[in-house]
This record gives structure tokens, C-alpha cells and sequence, in this order.
């Protein structure tokens, strides 16, 4: 595996990749064109100048996280061709810069829900959470002002300002969008990009849809072991695979995360590792990497990459606000830096223990 960090571009981002570099273990990035809209064309010349810029700095670029899928696609409208189109030219120019992982989600409105940004943990670190009662009694109009005042001057994915603006419209958009036509659409668009990622070796990742349920009558279709293989199977290219997320799929306490990540050998193009700790089934707020500090075995999620011999790009994901950091809440310096080190300890036991037949 690749030990990365995720960067949204100096720009954006609060942590510096001469910071990123000082962490042990850590010698790549995922990164993207953060100010790029949905359906936009990214140049090979503003690529090669992000690619420069990760290089100067000691740094590999090992994947994009994202290029944003347009709703135009997603819903299938008149669009979605011309959008579609401007997507392969952006995947041509992302591999002639020599970039062969996209990590993307097929998400409707919001590209992933949280009720809380900053809950108060015992020990004092602050960090995003989910509460289904407090969506239920939310008018889903409203929920970008419900967090909007905790996202400390940043600009978080999915939730920019301008898109939250349209949330009328874009529901609007979806009303007759439910699952099956959902998965049709991501199906069509699988099949369109196919010849470019075969010509450039690009994997795509898909992202699960975070939580792993219905939210505001929403569709969700990449939520479980079933529906990733219906889409492995529809779309059978070895480019066609997904973001193995722990946090995402683990939303749901049906998903048997290590036998998942078992049946998609081969298929898992990406990895984010990280761990919850669920009050209730639908209440459940982010935790340190560490097992003992949430509800999930993270040695055995681990150990299932490494059993499956999987070798790309994995990242410590969402960490705690601790030691008075103020940044992107969820994509902080210190925390991650310690699931970064975590996880590399972990492999390495794993691995050391695996050659050594103990």
C-alpha cells in the first residue's frame, strides 16, 4: 500500500504538503482541482502545474479525489453527453500527467451528510457526527445553515455555498430519480468512460454513499456488498472499481467491512480507513483511528487489505480536531498524522507477522 494524505491545494487547504512531507511514512497525496465545478473541462496544463507543485515538495500525486460528477449525469438529463465528454478529456489529460487513480461518488444533492461538524468528545477534541432524529426533524433546506457556522472559514466538499444555495432546485432535479434509475445513469456513464481509463490505466474509485441509507427520501446505491457487486458485474472492467471507505460503509452495522473488502479483490482502487463510535445504530460520531477508541476492529480491516494484496493508495480519513488545531473540520493536521502512523504500524505488523508465519 501507498501511505497517503489528502491535500485540497495551498489555496484551500490549512495544512501545508511541507507538513504533509514531515509525516512518517506518508510520501504521496490525493489531491484535486478544488476550485473545478462539476462538468468542467480540467486542462492538462492546470494538472501539470498541480503535479509540479506536489513534486517541488518532495511528494508523489497518487490519486484525484474528485472529479466531481455533474447532476446532469447523475440524473441523466440533456447534459449529461456534453458532460460526460468534458469528464473523458479530463480523465485523457489526467493520464498523459501520468495520474491513474479518480476517486468520485454518485451521490444526489449531498455528497455526504453530517448533523454535527464540532461534537464535544470526552476528552475534549471535537468531531463530525450524524444524528438521524435531528435529520428527520430538519427541512432539508436548512441543513447547510445547521452547519455552516462550525466549518471554521473553510469550504467543505459537497457543501460550497454556491451549490447549497440551489438545494430547492437540486431536490427538484431528483424527484424522479430513485434507485434503479440512480444506478442505470451510473451505469451509462461506467460504460462511456471505460475506453479512456483502458487507453490511460485510470482506476476509478467509487466513494459509498456516506451514511449507508435513505437521507431526505434520497436515493442510495452504493451502500452495500450487493449493490457493488450488481455494479462490478453490470460494468465487468477491471477500471470500474471502488473506494474501499471503512467510515462510509461501516455507517451501516450489517456491513461486514473485512468480508466486503474480501470480495472485492482486485477491485479496490483506494482505501480510507477510519473508525466510528456509534451511541445507536443511527447515531454515531467519528473517532480516533485507534480500535479500542470506536466500534470497529481496525486491525482486521487492515488485515483484510493486506490479505486481498491490495498495493494502491490508502489515507488516514476524517480525524478529530485536537490539541487546539482550527482547520477544515475532519481534515486537520494532527489527528490524521496519527492514523497515518497508526495504520503504518499496523501493516507492518501485520506484514512482519504474515512473512515471519506467526
Amino acid at each position: 500500500m501507498k501511505m497517503t494524505l489528502r491535500w485540497y491545494g495551498s489555496k484551500y487547504d490549512t495544512v501545508t504538503l511541507e507538513q504533509i512531507r514531515q509525516i512518517p511514512g506518508v510520501k504521496g497525496v490525493i489531491t484535486t482541482l478544488y476550485y473545478k465545478q462539476p462538468g468542467e473541462l480540467w486542462t492538462q496544463e492546470e494538472i501539470h502545474a498541480l503535479k509540479e507543485e506536489v513534486e517541488a515538495a518532495g511528494l508523489k500525486i497518487e490519486g484525484i479525489e474528485s472529479v466531481n460528477v455533474s447532476d446532469a449525469i447523475k440524473t441523466g438529463s440533456a447534459d449529461r453527453d456534453k458532460d460526460i465528454d468534458a469528464y473523458i478529456k479530463t480523465l485523457e489529460n489526467l493520464g498523459k500527467e501520468d495520474i491513474h487513480m479518480v476517486c468520485y461518488n454518485f451521490m444526489p444533492v449531498f455528497d455526504w451528510t453530517r448533523t454535527e461538524l464540532a461534537r464535544k468528545r470526552p476528552d475534549g477534541s471535537t468531531v463530525l457526527a450524524y444524528t438521524q432524529e435531528a435529520v428527520d426533524a430538519l427541512n432539508p433546506e436548512k441543513m447547510f445553515d445547521s452547519i455552516a457556522g462550525d466549518m471554521n472559514g473553510t469550504v467543505m466538499p459537497g457543501w460550497e455555498p454556491e451549490r447549497m444555495a440551489k438545494v430547492k432546485e437540486l431536490f427538484e432535479l431528483y424527484k424522479d430519480i430513485d434507485n434503479e434509475k440512480l444506478f442505470e445513469n451510473l451505469v451509462y456513464f461506467l460504460k462511456a468512460i471505460m475506453p479512456v481509463c483502458n487507453k490511460y490505466d485510470i482506476k476509478m474509485a467509487i466513494h459509498p454513499d456516506d451514511p449507508a441509507w435513505s437521507v431526505f427520501g434520497l436515493p442510495r446505491i452504493i451502500i452495500n456488498k450487493e449493490n457493488i457487486l450488481r455494479m462490478m458485474h453490470a460494468v465487468d472492467d477491471v477500471h470500474n472499481g471502488v473506494t474501499f471507505c471503512s467510515g462510509s460503509y461501516g455507517t451501516n452495522l450489517e456491513n461486514d467491512l473485512p468480508d466486503m473488502i474480501r470480495s472485492l479483490k482486485g477491485r479496490i482502487h483506494f482505501a480510507h480507513v477510519r473508525n466510528l463510535y456509534f451511541h445507536s445504530p443511527t447515531n454515531f460520531e467519528e473517532a480516533a483511528h485507534l480500535s479500542s477508541d470506536g466500534s470497529f476492529d481496525m486491525y482486521e480491516i487492515v488485515k483484510a487489505l493486506y490479505d486481498i494484496g491490495f498495493d494502491g493508495p490508502i489515507r488516514p480519513d476524517h480525524g478529530r480536531m485536537i490539541w487546539g488545531e482550527v482547520a477544515m473540520p475532519g481534515y486537520g493536521l494532527y489527528d490524521r498524522a496519527l492514523g497515518a502512523a497508526y495504520i503504518n504500524g499496523l501493516w507492518e505488523a501485520i506484514e512482519k507477522a504474515s512473512t515471519r508465519g506467526i
